[in-house]
């Protein structure tokens, strides 16, 4: 059976077609129910399935991952072909290809936009805003490591069911940083300890790029003796001794899983 997140729960046909659309905002909540509580979010440019409608909200299946939620209609537009992606931490969009000019929307990593046209050092968007030609790149280029993309995320502050460079939690750091080196990621911890590779036996060294998992909770492997996770200890993304997270995350949970990505 396909999981909650994945399926979801709607009054609505058992069969839609449904309608695909674009995320137009900068960053959208993805909803338990419409106004309900964040159970993740979407950044510009992501492809969604509309399943249903409910007065102001909408019912979408994230293309990207198969979540399911709910958002705010006005955040969506039309479906487009995006040409780049942000390979920064942040960028702004600017009303005018000038650093002088006013900011309209702040962007994450990993935001996805169209561009139509050029000026100087910055790439025009298809809605009219311009994007600083040093913080994107071709949608067809991807990192070569992830733990490398996480660690341009240091210092984002924590934020439950975030997935932007405004706030993050920890299965939204290891997803996040697959997904800008192209390897698909389910968005949330116990997802992911099931899909992004076995399990090694108890003892095994650690390096590298392996993933930990807990209860509720993921962290990249950034050095043997050291971790690199969105954590609500710091309120950020930090690293942590392992040792240390490991005792102190022991009351709540041993460490359930020690994963070597595929």
């Amino acid at each position: 059976m396909a999981h909650i997140r994945l399926q979801g729960q709607i009054d609505a046909p058992t069969f839609t077609e449904g309608q695909m659309q674009r995320l137009a905002a900068p960053l959208s909540d993805l909803l338990r129910s419409p106004d309900g509580p964040r159970d993740r979010q979407l950044l510009r440019g992501a492809r969604v399935c509309v399943i249903d409608r409910q007065g102001a909200f909408a019912y979408v299946q994230a293309e990207a991952d198969g979540y399911c939620g709910w958002l705010h209609s006005t955040a969506l537009g039309a479906d487009h072909t995006p040409t780049h992606r942000v390979h920064a931490p942040a960028t702004h969009l600017y009303s005018a290809p000038d650093l002088k000019s006013p900011e309209r929307a702040a962007l994450s990593l990993n935001a996805q936009v169209e561009v139509i046209g050029t000026s100087g050092q910055f790439l025009q968007t298809h809605d009219g805003l311009w994007v600083p030609q040093q913080h994107v790149t071709p949608i067809t280029s991807r990192g070569a490591d992830p733990i490398s993309v996480a660690e341009t995320l240091i210092g984002t502050p924590y934020l439950w069911g975030g997935n932007s460079r405004a706030g993050l939690d920890c299965s939204a750091l290891v997803q996040l940083a697959l997904q800008v080196c192209g390897r698909p990621c389910p968005g949330d911890s116990d997802l992911q300890e099931a899909a992004l590779g076995p399990a090694l036996p108890a003892g095994r060294p650690r390096q590298r790029g392996d993933l930990l998992f807990w209860r509720g909770h993921v962290a990249w492997v950034s050095a043997p003796d050291m971790i690199l996770h969105a954590n609500a200890h710091t309120m950020s993304v930090a690293y942590e001794p392992l040792e240390q997270a490991v005792t102190r995350i022991a009351p709540e949970s041993p460490v359930t899983a020690h994963i070597r990505l595929r």
